[in-house]
């Protein structure tokens, strides 16, 4: 898969073909070559990592950083790669558009609009304008020069507001604007996931990562989803794990850590030459 439209083409017939597919959320172009390397066949961005490995917290970095970021992803592996690219980075339909049209510029298969305003007072788009976000969004994606699929997310379940019938309504009216994937990250269990797959015709993608709100594959996959993202949850496993180890270090003056991490060696493997 050496071309934009090879890759595109590739992600879109992973959506097509049947039961459920995993893809793995990288946090720069070393975690993306190791995930390629143990077999994932699409990869994601995630904003909270993207943010993390600047030293912020999510929704703090600008479009430009963001796409900086993807892009560096992009070009470190042959598979077809999805970004988190929040809410466009700007209110209005014109700033998704404008996302969206600089994100298949850059080599991106896929990429995903949020109805999420980053306004505590306010934290969701009303239904109408979030449509019309998606709407402008969907059509900069058509116009792009290869295939990008475009997800939108409805954002309830993590944004203070979990109803199920708004959240399916909401994805119900992103189907409707042509969006190619739907997401409601936060789904509280299988029913509530079986219920959005069996409302919508277009693929769902269910968000794991959250501690008791995450499902084994064939679980997910029973329930309809179709793809399966895993958000912050694999940058967090290896900050946890940088954790420990240091405070190991600096608490008891020892180096146990070493006994299970992967020698440079090892690591090297996944690099190539």
């Amino acid at each position: 898969m050496s071309t934009q439209i090879e890759k595109s083409r590739a992600f879109a017939a992973l959506h097509a073909r049947p039961g459920a597919f995993v893809i793995a959320n990288a946090w720069d172009a070393g975690s993306a070559r190791m995930l390629a390397a143990l077999g994932f066949e699409a990869l994601a961005t995630s904003s909270g990592a993207a943010a993390g490995v600047l030293g912020r917290r999510d929704g703090r970095i600008t479009r430009a950083e963001a796409l900086a970021h993807c892009q560096a992803i992009v070009a470190a592996v042959p598979l077809p790669v999805s970004a988190d690219l929040e809410k466009g980075f700007g209110d209005s339909p014109d700033d998704a558009a404008a996302t969206i049209q600089a994100a298949a510029a850059i080599g991106l298969a896929g990429g995903s609009i949020e109805d999420a305003t980053g306004d505590a007072a306010q934290p969701l788009y009303d239904i109408t304008h979030a449509t019309r976000r998606i709407e402008a969004a969907v059509a900069a994606a058509r116009a792009a020069p290869v295939p990008f699929l475009l997800t939108a997310r409805a954002e309830n379940f993590l944004r203070g507001n979990p109803d199920l019938d708004d959240t399916i309504r909401r994805l119900q009216a992103f189907e409707a604007a042509g969006a190619d994937v739907l997401m409601a990250p936060g789904l509280p269990d299988l029913e509530a996931a079986r219920q959005v797959c069996a409302s919508l015709k277009k693929p769902f993608n269910f968000m794991a990562g959250i501690k008791g709100r995450s499902f084994s594959v064939a679980e997910l996959a029973a329930a309809g989803v179709k793809r399966i993202s895993l958000a912050t949850s694999l940058y967090r496993a290896a900050m946890t794990g940088l954790e420990t180890a240091a405070r190991e270090v600096r608490d008891n003056g020892t180096f146990n850590y070493l006994d299970t991490t992967l020698a440079t060696p090892d690591i090297n493997k996944y690099f190539g030459g």
